[in-house]
């Protein structure tokens, strides 16, 4: 038996005409990645390109004729976005040296370059060229939505895979416990090259990611982004969960929330009382063999936990 509810028609009062992330994606449900397209293209605003990897984000958005991207738009293979983003700069800057009054192109500084990739398509295929780009200087926001693995082409493992987690190249068994590697650290990374700014964020604070945007293309040079977007495709939970699960992530310290400048950790998202890590692990598909194999498991969740501590301390993440 349906509601009054349920039977409503609130279409009329759905209102998308001034969105830049467009419904009618193909994005799965629940989908962390699709929020965080949203959020990129509300804070950084029409006059925007975006330089999109081969992924889950440029397979569901760009289907040929369609476009969810209300900015301009370019779709790179997955190991070139940084590539092609910088190059996008250093045409801008080129016409700046040409046309110093803009009368024919717009100034470059009025323009946000952003570059955008999956885990895979940054951390593993699209590393070189993300290096490029930060070590020359190129004047682009670079975003790493991730989901934590290769959702894309079939949940292969990233080095963004958590320890323990199954997937379908890091299947668990009587000799394997899942990945058996921790998440790369790409913040440290990239402000070891230099970046002026480096930040993490949660698609479970939209208001925070929103302002790291906005604050990141204020800054000229470089910037680097990692931003949290769980998959219940490939993670194995309820889709209703997707930000749920984001914000314990963030709660249990896998996932720190942190700024850099200059190198500098200049702000940290403080935790009073971290949760244990198994709460996380429990509700997704992918570590169900933690919790078969009692022995096993334990001693994996331990390991993990240990590599949590040791960061959090690292990070001062404890209030």
């Amino acid at each position: 038996m349906s509601s009054d509810l349920q039977d409503q028609d609130y279409t009329d009062q759905l209102e998308h005409e001034d969105e830049l992330w467009n419904p009618g994606h193909r994005a799965c449900a629940g989908c962390g990645p699709a929020l965080a397209m949203k959020y990129i293209t509300e804070a950084a605003g029409e006059n925007t390109i975006v330089a999109n990897a081969t992924g889950c984000m440029e397979v569901i958005s760009t289907p040929y004729p369609e476009s969810s991207w209300g900015t301009s738009y370019i779709h790179n293979i997955f190991e070139n976005a940084a590539s092609v983003a910088a190059g996008v700069e250093a045409a801008y800057q080129a016409f700046d040296r040409r046309d110093p009054d803009h009368l024919d192109v717009q100034d470059e500084d009025d323009v946000n370059i952003i570059a955008i990739g999956g885990d895979g398509a940054t951390a593993d295929i699209g590393f070189r060229a993300l290096s490029g780009m930060m070590e020359r200087g190129h004047d682009v926001l670079y975003i790493m939505y991730d989901n934590e693995a290769y959702m894309n082409t079939g949940v292969q493992r990233s080095s963004q895979t958590p320890f323990g987690a199954e997937t379908t190249t890091s299947p668990a068994g009587k000799e394997s416990i899942g990945n058996d590697t921790n998440k790369k650290d790409m913040a440290s990374i990239a402000a070891d090259h230099g970046v002026p700014y480096v930040a993490t964020a949660s698609i479970s604070n939209p208001h925070d990611f929103k302002q790291k945007v906005e604050k990141a293309l204020e800054i000229d040079g470089p910037k680097f982004l990692h931003v949290y977007a769980p998959c219940p495709v490939g993670w194995g939970f309820d889709s209703a969960k997707t930000v749920e699960l984001a914000e314990m992530a963030v709660k249990t310290g896998l996932f720190p929330v942190f700024e850099m400048e200059d190198g500098e950790i200049t702000s940290v998202n403080k935790i009073r009382d971290r949760e244990p890590i198994d709460e996380w692990l429990e509700p997704q598909g992918r570590f169900k063999h933690l919790f078969k194999d009692e022995e096993k498991g334990e001693a994996a969740i331990e390991e993990l936990q240990e590599w949590i501590d040791k960061r959090a301390e690292d990070l001062g993440l404890d209030a």
